[in-house]
């Protein structure tokens, strides 16, 4: 938590400012504080409405440290700062501060606001209205493949309401009140629209944290208490399911991956969004006049360098092509990784590579087997412990290359890895690693000498033919896919992050978990005992695996993780 006892005299100050009528973006900073503590004061009530019974890093535990970092930033401005430097702080400290998936749309929701109201020295209806609006362009933009029924879908009705509103006779004190109703009118709707919500009998819980923020920032503006408002939903739900995730990284049919940087003093962002979107997929447009860095996935990349050049600057230009395969690749791998394994990593071992690599991890075993095998520096995290977009963005900069791997190793990072990855001015690709065991993967086949995007193409594919497996013990009642009744306390296995196995105890579990992964194309188990987990038990699994999987070749270890007795996967 941030230092309450050193800034208890700004906190007093910020608490004495009373606006029944906001003037100026400046009476933002104590409004913002009460958003703050309204999201915080409730985050484990929006934790549990997480539509998935396994420990991992919640949405109301993101958000809150995402507010968190803003907050931090805010305490050290000092009196009469101005407005462009308080939104400077918003920006920069939400972005850095960002955790997990939902911190990171925080951070885009409040940079879209920041970026349209820093001209702004008086507040009308239609300068909140055109805010909103740009927080909807950017929040948006930042996630290829928006889902209907989650909170940017409650971010955009609060948008739409905000700009009907315009030319109306309403004070500036009625809006607030009811984009406040709207937000809550939103989240009760998200069930309608995200039908695992509905089947499980919740609200979207980003969509939940988001209209806390703008409940506890309206009430503190208006001098209203904020209420407890009956959402019609249970916020202790017993049934949950596998939410489907979205990847950023799924194969395109395009088959040259094109990025550069560019340089412009005018260029029409919009415009070249539209173009590369016509051109291609998983197209990327980030950064501010007059520096930008431009990513997509074309069949025409001379046709975006053409249109680019024409309004610019370009520079550092890499056109990879993703369908071809380097035979010699295949035919070293098992060459590669047996290097990799016994290369004995220390500082100056570091300095001589042409590549750095950073992966996120939990756990001694973890961190001494991934160095084992190349990694540079391991970034404390993963489950319930999501590292910020500072947390990767420090690692990254305190590496001795100019070119980076990052490997978050867990769905709930991905996201936080590449924002991390576009603040920095190395060349950085962050490999979209869900689990520790696909960056063991991954590592084997990272190549000092070969080409930096073909190592980045190479080890995307590998990490495609991992299956990764879990046991874990369930935190609160639900259900599998299937319908199987989960108790709180019951062990589960999941196979990419899907519950498959329900049981009493972890023996057993493991041994029916490793029968569905097992199938004839497998040969090899990875399994990585955690920090709970006696070597006297753990062998006696691996003695039950070894007999009823003869043909299996089992390569067993200590990763020492938390939370997770066992990890393991299969190729």
């Amino acid at each position: 938590m941030w230092n309450q006892s050193t800034s208890k005299a700004r906190v007093a100050t910020f608490r004495r400012i009373f606006v029944k009528i906001i003037t100026n973006p400046s009476d933002f900073i104590p409004h913002i504080l009460a958003a703050y503590k309204a999201l915080s004061d409730r985050k484990e009530e929006v934790n549990r409405l997480n539509v998935f019974p396994v420990p991992d890093g919640d949405t109301g535990t993101n958000m809150s440290l995402t507010m968190e970092a803003v907050i931090k930033e805010l305490l050290a401005l000092p009196q009469n700062t101005s407005n462009a430097e308080i939104c400077k702080s918003i920006v920069h400290g939400s972005l850095m501060g960002a955790r997990g998936n939902s911190g990171v749309i925080t951070s885009q929701i409040l940079r879209g606001i920041c970026d349209s109201l820093v001209d702004h020295k008086n507040l009308t209806i239609e300068v909140i209205s055109k805010a909103l609006d740009k927080s909807v362009e950017v929040s948006f933009s930042a996630v290829r493949k928006p889902v209907e029924g989650t909170m940017l879908t409650v971010l955009r009705d609060v948008a739409d309401a905000a700009r009907a509103a315009v030319g109306s006779q309403m004070t500036i004190r009625e809006l607030l009140i009811h984009l406040k109703d709207v937000s809550y009118r939103s989240v009760r709707n998200t069930p309608e629209l995200l039908p695992i919500l509905k089947e499980n009998g919740v609200v979207d819980a980003g969509g939940y944290g988001l209209a806390l923020l703008i409940d506890g920032f309206v009430s503190s503006i208006t001098g209203e208490t904020s209420v407890e408002l009956e959402l019609g939903f249970d916020t202790t739900p017993s049934v949950k399911i596998e939410i489907e995730q979205i990847d950023d990284w799924e194969g395109s049919e395009y088959l040259y991956c094109t990025e550069f940087l560019f340089l412009s003093e005018d260029l029409d962002v919009a415009a070249a969004r539209d173009f590369l979107i016509s051109m291609g997929d998983c197209e990327l447009l980030v950064g501010a006049h007059p520096d930008f860095k431009i990513h997509v996935h074309t069949n025409e990349p001379g046709s975006v360098l053409s249109y680019m050049t024409a309004r610019g600057q370009v520079s550092e230009v890499h056109i990879h092509n993703m369908r071809l395969q380097s035979e010699s690749r295949l035919t070293s791998l098992q060459d590669s990784a047996q290097k990799a394994v016994a290369r004995d990593i220390d500082e100056d071992a570091v300095i001589k590579k042409n590549y750095a690599s950073i992966a996120v991890a939990s756990g001694s075993g973890m961190e001494r087997i991934l160095k084992s095998l190349g990694i540079t520096t391991v970034v404390s995290g993963g489950q319930t412990m999501n590292p910020s977009t500072q947390d990767i963005l420090n690692a990254i900069e305190k590496v001795k290359t100019d070119k980076v791997f990052v490997f978050p190793n867990n769905k709930n990072i991905v996201m936080s890895a590449n924002v991390a990855a576009q603040a920095s001015s190395k060349q950085v690709k962050v490999i979209p690693t869900t689990s520790v065991p696909q960056s063991f993967s991954a590592l084997f086949i990272l190549d000092q000498e070969a080409d930096f995007e073909e190592n980045a193409q190479n080890m995307i594919e590998a990490i495609q033919t991992i299956r990764t497996g879990e046991i874990t013990t369930a935190i609160k009642d639900a259900k599998t896919p299937n319908g199987k009744v989960i108790n709180g306390g019951n062990v589960i296995g999941l196979i990419d992050d899907v519950i498959e196995v329900v049981g009493d105890e972890i023996h057993d579990t493991t041994l029916e978990l490793v029968t569905l992964l097992a199938n004839d194309e497998v040969d090899t188990l990875t399994i990585l005992a955690g920090e709970d987990l006696s070597q006297e038990y753990f062998e006696s699994i691996l003695e039950s695996l070894e007999e009823k999987f003869p043909e299996l070749e089992i390569d067993a270890h200590r990763g020492e993780q938390p939370l997770y007795p066992l990890v393991m996967s299969v190729e």
